[in-house]
Order: structure tokens, then sequence, then C-alpha cells
């Protein structure tokens, strides 16, 4: 958190070294959270399936246009790249995932509720994440597709294809979720991080990165998961204790 309150701060390579150190350090919060609740062989599942298939889909992604639609990466920004793919990017992608899933299966108990929300949910983070990584010069679009309202630089089909994307994450994590139980170790840690994403993303690109419009769809985005997890748990029946999981 600290390190991302420094990002409307710096500048420049100074800004790259932060983004770089966001991803890492949210990566690292997710595999050791999920180390500790579901041991090192669920983890290394997690890591292959999220940022496995993230990195396909990137690569793909930036050879074909397909899903996301045409983009390329900046070059040299971000550190060794993959057929133009920065290696920090599928680890932004476990960074990013894993808590918008911790966060469904406490709000709901039914699986293909969980898999279609946590795919909405990720598309909602990503609607912070892709306008502020293109202002920033992360990378860049060149479809000639509309985007939504007041974000004309973005095509629509990058949503459709992050739904798409995280709907096959999703699945695949419903099923290896069966392989080794929920341990029920609080979940202080990555709700903290949701929690933060949603509401730290809506301030920041709101009043200190400039993108309003952005901070509004974030807000809305996330909101799907957020609003019912504040909601259990001001009404108690969402615990983060250890006393097993989902709702209550």
């Amino acid at each position: 958190m600290l390190v991302q309150i420094a990002y409307p701060l710096a500048h420049g390579v100074a800004r790259d070294r932060v983004t770089v150190a966001v991803v890492l350090l949210s990566a690292t919060a997710a595999l050791v959270h999920a180390g500790v609740t579901r041991g090192v062989r669920w983890t290394a599942g997690l890591l292959v399936i999220v940022s496995g298939i993230g990195l396909v889909a990137e690569i793909v992604g930036t050879t074909t246009g397909v899903p996301f639609g045409c983009y390329e990466y900046a070059s040299g920004r971000l550190g060794a790249e993959v057929a133009g793919v920065p290696l920090v990017v599928p680890l932004a992608w476990t960074g990013g995932v894993y808590p918008v899933w911790v966060a469904v299966r406490l709000v709901s108990s039914r699986a293909g509720v969980r898999v279609s929300l946590t795919a909405l949910g990720v598309v909602g983070w990503d609607l912070f994440l892709d306008p502020q990584m293109v202002a920033d010069g992360q990378w860049r679009w060149s479809s000639g597709l509309p985007g939504l309202p007041g974000l004309g630089q973005i095509p629509y089909t990058n949503y459709l294809g992050w739904f798409a994307v995280a709907l096959v994450m999703a699945g695949l994590l419903e099923l290896w979720d069966r392989t080794a139980p929920d341990t029920g170790v609080a979940r202080v840690v990555p709700v903290a991080v949701f929690l933060w994403t949603w509401l730290g993303s809506t301030l920041a690109h709101a009043v200190f990165l400039g993108l309003p419009v952005s901070a509004a769809y974030g807000f809305a985005g996330l909101g799907v998961v957020g609003i019912p997890l504040v909601q259990g748990l001001r009404a108690r029946r969402i615990t983060l204790r250890p006393l097993g999981h989902g709702t209550m």
C-alpha cells in the first residue's frame, strides 16, 4: 500500500520502478497467503493457472489482437520480456485476481456464481488498471473499435477479452480449490488488499491521477464484489476469522 501511494509522486524511470515493485509485492502477498492457507502444491497450481494463462493470453493478444484487441507494450520499461510481454505482467494477473477470488468466495457459496462473479470482478479491476497504464504509456492500443464513453482509447473488446480469460481462470481455480480445502486461516490480508484496490484506486484516479472517468467505472465494476462484501462484513454474515469459509 505504501508503494502504491508513492506511484502518483513518482515520474519517469522512478515510476516504472514503482510499478514493478507494486506488482512484485502484490503477487508475493497473494502467493504467501495462498501458501499459508492451502499449502505449497496448491499455490503452485494457482501460479500456473493465473500467471500461466495470463502470459499465454498476453502473448497471443499482442501477436494476433485476440482476445483483447490490437495493442503493444512499451519496450524496455518494465524489465525482462518474453515475446514482447514484460514478465511482470503475468505476475500482475496473480496479484490482482487472487484478492478478487478470495472476496468472491466470501460472498457466495455457489460455484457457478463464484466463477462468473470473479470474472466480473477482474474486469472491474481492469477498469482501473488499463486507463492508468495507458495514461502512463506502458502499453498502447491501435484498435479502431470504440471504447466505453469517456475511455475511447481502449476498445470494448479489451473488457470482453478480460472477462473471457478471467472466466477460464476462475473455472480452473474452482476445480483446483477442491484439491486442498481452505484451512480457515484468517483472510484479512487478501480482503484488505481487495478493499484497498477498490476504494484506494477510486480515490487515486479521481483525485491524484486525473482519471475521474476510470474512477467511476472501476468503483462500479469492482463494486459488484465489494458492495456485497462490505454489506456482509457489516451485518456479520461474513467473518475474516478462522471459522470455515463462505457466507455465514
